[in-house]
């Protein structure tokens, strides 16, 4: 499914902005680009997650290989530094790049010495292996490898001070006793890199300079088929650790399960089936999902809106239902928890508890398990019911008109939620349109999954509302927000679609669709109508310039979920829909899905290169046209 050759291996900038992912099932991961050149301060072939991946340090940072042909030496390493120079360039060698069964590969071409590198990392324990192996030799050739060793907050950089503390361990060593590292003839030494330079981080107007240390080298003397194998694990790190060929078998054995689980047979859905369980998580409270990588942890929103996509339509239907009844038991006051990255748990969404209910109906509709939504009833009843009489942040049902509201100043509560010097960029405060077609949609489920009568009456009565308060005049859609500070809100956003793609969704009219029109794009749909004074068609530059296009014109592939399912429901078209999607696989973060894209043509990829719900959305949307 991802394969590129010479014209993109040789060309540095073609190939270090496309980024390859292994990760342990715990929230870490091993990440980097094609090239081999580190653009960003989280790649590194070790990173470890706390559990949930709300934080996470990165220790091995690259395998730096060179070869020794006789006299002549080569070196497979791309560097590039703070003055400027790219240097080792070991990209014009590489010949071949591949995802294999989720295992990324490489091999370089010296002529008549070929090279390969393959990368996998254990399922449930911080554990990278990395394999060489010589292809093609006419004699013996000697392999070096220089660890590059750090341990630092992934979110940082860390710069040269004194000597870390390396001690020797079997067959390698212990570094700053966080992990170890283990491979074939250990020769001590010690040098700092100073001014290692991380490209990406100069685009986002971050930091783009740390140090790393080389902590010697392991050597070995290979002929044609020889292997090379180095493992670096966190602890436990004790005794003999697993061999770096185990891994890779290992990785490559549970992908093929996958794919068989997910009942997929064409190349864009064994991939997607892969990438889906890069994002599952364990953690000590049972199975979730992280939201992206290689800089999101848990968040309940994106759990619940990539519920459906990541667990059932791959048919992880026992990782799916202890996923719920994980969540169903951390509600408080009828909400779940956002997320712990900021470094607290913060009950600050309006959206999440909403989509929890949608997650347990559609469960029950794949499933038929009515046992499991019998004990999640609790969490159910508890979040309607607080909805409806009020809980956190102004969250209340309008005694009026049954509609939902929510909002306070400086806080932005819908997964429009970026915010700029504390301001959020998207006032959304009132009644927001996705809000109200999730929570109708949740009292006419649980009406039905409980057998309530009082929500269905609330839901009826609700949905008469949601016609008749936000339905624009003349066919011209929804209004995005209505009875908000500034009064009712005609921006044209891709929210509208909620009401009627999801369930029991309130409208069953073409025009929000036909609204939507000039959101499509090939990668999903803009947040905002390039028509709009407030537009932005470009997310890039710094924290503040990116937050400000965040969801002001930024392309979000996720909602391309809800465009299908009104699509599918209405009966309009959808040749083609996703087909620039799946094109997508293998021109970014290879083999998923990013997080957002440029407003503007080419729409060329931004955010997280690797984002749980654009995966588990065009899984969930192919299924649905399929």
């Amino acid at each position: 499914m991802i394969a590129l050759g010479r014209e993109v291996c040789g060309d540095l900038d073609a190939a270090s902005a496309r980024e390859w992912l292994v990760t342990d099932g715990l929230g870490g991961y091993a990440m980097g680009t094609v090239s081999g050149l580190r653009t960003r301060r989280y790649h590194g072939l070790l990173v470890v997650a706390e559990p949930g991946g709300s934080a996470r340090r990165l220790g091995l940072a690259a395998i730096e290989p060179m070869v020794r042909i006789g006299d002549r030496v080569v070196r497979l390493a791309t560097d590039e530094w703070a003055g400027g120079s790219v240097d080792p360039a070991g990209h014009r060698h590489l010949a071949e790049f591949r995802i294999d069964d989720g295992v990324p590969r490489w091999r370089w071409d010296l002529g008549d010495v070929v090279v390969q590198r393959e990368i996998a990392m254990a399922h449930g324990r911080a554990a990278t292996g990395v394999v060489f192996t010589v292809l093609r030799a006419p004699h013996d050739i000697e392999l070096e490898l220089t660890p590059l060793c750090t341990w630092r907050d992934a979110h940082g950089e860390r710069t040269a001070s004194g000597e870390p503390a390396v001690t020797a361990a079997a067959d390698g060593f212990v570094f700053e006793d966080a992990y170890r590292v283990t491979g074939p003839d250990w020769r001590p030494d010690g040098d700092w890199y100073r001014g290692v330079y991380a490209r990406e981080e100069a685009a986002r107007g971050l930091n783009a300079v740390e140090d790393l240390w080389a902590a010697g080298r392991f050597a070995v003397r290979l002929a044609a088929g020889g292997t090379a194998e180095i493992t670096a694990a966190a602890e436990p790190f004790d005794g003999v650790l697993p061999a770096a060929a185990g891994l890779v078998a290992a990785a490559r054995k549970r992908a093929r399960k996958l794919v068989r689980q997910a009942g997929v047979k064409d190349p864009a859905g064994r991939q997607l089936a892969i990438a889906a369980d890069q994002f599952v998580v364990d953690t000590p409270t049972g199975p979730s999902a992280v939201a992206g990588y290689p800089w999101f942890g848990e968040w309940s929103r994106d759990l619940m809106t990539s519920f459906e996509g990541l667990f059932l339509s791959t048919n992880r239907h026992a990782d799916a239902r202890a996923v719920l009844l994980r969540a169903g038991a951390t509600v408080s006051e009828g909400m779940l928890a956002n997320t712990a990255d900021t470094g607290t748990l913060e009950y600050n969404t309006a959206d999440a508890a909403l989509w929890f209910v949608h997650a347990v109906g559609r469960y029950a509709e794949v499933t038929g398990d009515l046992d499991t939504v019998h004990a999640l009833a609790g969490p159910v009843v508890e979040i309607l019911t607080r909805h409806r009489d009020g809980t956190r942040f102004g969250i209340a049902a309008d005694a009026a008109d049954g509609l939902l509201t929510q909002g306070k100043p400086g806080f932005a509560l819908t997964w429009m939620d970026a915010r700029v010097d504390g301001h959020p960029v998207t006032e959304r405060r009132g009644k927001a349109v996705e809000l109200n077609a999730l929570w109708i949609s949740a009292l006419a489920s649980a009406a039905e999954l409980l057998g309530s009568s009082e929500f269905a009456a609330f839901a009826d009565r609700a949905a008469a509302s949601f016609r008749r308060r936000f339905v624009r005049p003349y066919g011209a859609g929804l209004f995005d927000v209505v009875d908000g500070p500034a009064g009712d809100d005609a921006a044209v956003r891709p929210n509208q679609l909620l009401a009627v793609s999801l369930p029991h969704a309130p409208i069953n009219d073409a025009a929000p669709v036909s609204a939507c029109a000039p959101l499509l794009t090939s990668l999903g749909l803009r947040s905002l109508a390039p028509s709009d004074p407030a537009y932005r068609g470009v997310h890039r530059g710094g924290s503040a310039e990116r937050d400000a296009a965040y969801h002001q014109g930024t392309v979000w592939p996720w909602l391309i979920g809800p465009y299908a399912d009104a699509c599918a429901r209405l009966g309009l078209p959808t040749a083609g829909l996703l087909d620039g999607l799946e094109l997508h696989l293998g021109e970014w973060g290879l083999g998923s899905v990013s997080e957002t894209a440029d407003g503007d043509a080419p729409h060329a990829a931004t955010g997280c290169p690797f984002q749980a719900w654009s995966v588990a959305e065009l899984i969930r949307a192919r299924r649905l046209l399929a």
